[in-house]
């Protein structure tokens, strides 16, 4: 018999609930069909925001979300994106399977969205000269042009933005820009990127690959004192990028790379962790995995670009190892999105016209949601292999366990051992998501 122990009166840190943060971006189905079906769709919608999609997330207590990217952001002008939907400029999203786009879903409609699933706004701008006045336009309450323009579109009282990505892989296809120079390019816009509400926007520099810690020392030593947070991006996968398995089918090998792959981001992020320690000791400014998730193959007769892949009971897997990790470093890790929210990558939600359906996921976010603002609890384990993290609500009241167990064909009889007592049996629930095969969807 596996053995639990849970101190719950030993507390470690918060959980930042924008762990539980989400990520959505103009590439394949995510925007348009996945949350924009258009005012005038026979899909029940508000505004042109499907409904379906929008109750399922409220679920999650999503508490923060990303837009526009990811890498169009790099080349996204939100001037396009607002005024009446007639006269908005249609482009061609170069970056993916050049799609046309008609711009329908811009600044207005990403708020309204925000506004529907009660969370906050993380916006993921370019470096560029019209970055300004984009935060401008979102936030000001003076008589400037940018907020008489707001006004004319319908909108008279400014957004709150919580979050600011200046950029987004800035060192790769964001740029190629080398990583003494990128603090240099951070300096200037984010001396731009005034908020005229009041000083709270969260500014967030865009970080180094996942295992680039070189970067991170650069960027922290020259910048640390005028960041927030600074942004990592990681990714899971077997095979090369250029052949990446299937979301099906995988073997038994493929299972515990993956497995193992999930748990190695734990090394990684101790190494950056220190890199910030050594100039930022107070643990002021945040890591923020803004794109995270299992990249796998896309499913057969859909676009490369599109990025759409089955999701299966592996995936919630990695979802709950990643997630427990990003809750063990909560000291430092402020915020994750997972990759992406609705039909692209490690989805939450596929939709296929008017049908809709939760992922596996999906309910990982949805069984874990009582760790958000959680107090983290010193938990120990003995004859166990399994991935476990448990918090306690601020007010005492409610505690959550949440394991993860990757073995194909054993099962565990697991004793929780609460080493104070303070819990009732009484008050016990009990969840479980499982798949009869590897490929359980």
């Amino acid at each position: 018999m596996g053995q639990i122990f849970i101190s719950s009166k030993k507390e470690q840190h918060q959980v930042n609930k924008n762990i539980y943060g989400h990520f959505a971006e103009n590439i394949g189905r995510c925007i348009y069909d996945g949350f924009w079906v258009g005012k005038n769709s026979n899909i029940p919608n508000h505004n042109g925001i499907r409904l379906d999609v929008i109750e399922a997330l409220k679920e999650l207590n999503i508490p923060v979300l990303r837009w526009s990217g990811g890498g169009f952001a790099d080349e996204y002008h939100w001037k396009d994106g607002i005024g009446p939907n007639e006269q908005r400029k249609t482009i061609v999203n170069t970056r993916y399977d050049d799609v046309v786009e008609n711009n329908h879903f811009g600044t207005h409609e990403f708020f309204d969205l925000c506004e529907m699933l009660d969370c906050e706004a993380y916006i993921s701008g370019n470096v560029a000269q019209e970055m300004p006045e984009w935060i401008e336009y979102m936030t000001s309450e003076s008589e400037s042009s940018m907020a008489h323009e707001r006004k004319k579109n319908g909108r008279d009282e400014p957004w709150e933005v919580a979050f600011l990505g200046l950029g987004d892989e800035t060192g790769g296809r964001g740029g190629n820009i080398p990583p003494k120079y990128h603090p240099d390019i951070y300096q200037r816009y984010q001396a731009y990127a005034r908020n005229d509400i009041d000083s709270s926007i969260y500014k967030i520099a865009c970080g180094p690959s996942m295992d680039n810690h070189y970067w991170m020392d650069v960027l922290m030593r020259i910048v640390g004192q005028h960041v927030d947070g600074i942004s990592l991006h990681h990714y899971l996968r077997t095979g090369d990028w250029e052949n990446k398995s299937s979301a099906f089918c995988c073997s038994e090998k493929e299972w515990f790379t993956f497995t193992s792959r999930a748990e190695m981001m734990e090394d990684s992020i101790i190494e950056h962790c220190a890199m910030m320690d050594k100039y930022d000791p107070e643990k002021r400014v945040g890591l923020i995995f803004d794109e995270w998730g299992s990249w796998l193959a896309v499913e057969p007769g859909t676009k490369p670009e599109s990025l759409y892949q089955q999701n299966t009971i592996r995936d919630a897997m990695i979802a709950v190892i990643i997630l427990h990790i990003f809750q063990k470093y909560g000291d430092r890790i402020v915020m994750a999105n997972i990759a992406q929210t609705v039909n692209v990558l490690q989805a939450l939600i596929l939709t296929d016209d008017e049908k809709m359906l939760k992922t596996p996921t999906y309910h990982v976010f949805e069984m874990l949601k009582d760790h958000q603002d959680g107090m983290l609890l010193e938990t120990r384990e003995k004859h166990l292999s399994e991935n476990i993290s448990s918090s306690v609500t601020k007010k005492g009241d409610t505690m959550t366990i949440s394991l993860c167990s990757y073995s194909l064909d054993t099962f565990s009889i697991i004793e929780y051992i609460l080493e104070d007592g303070v819990f009732a049996e009484k008050d016990i629930q009990a969840y479980a998501l499982i798949g009869d095969k590897m490929d359980a969807h």
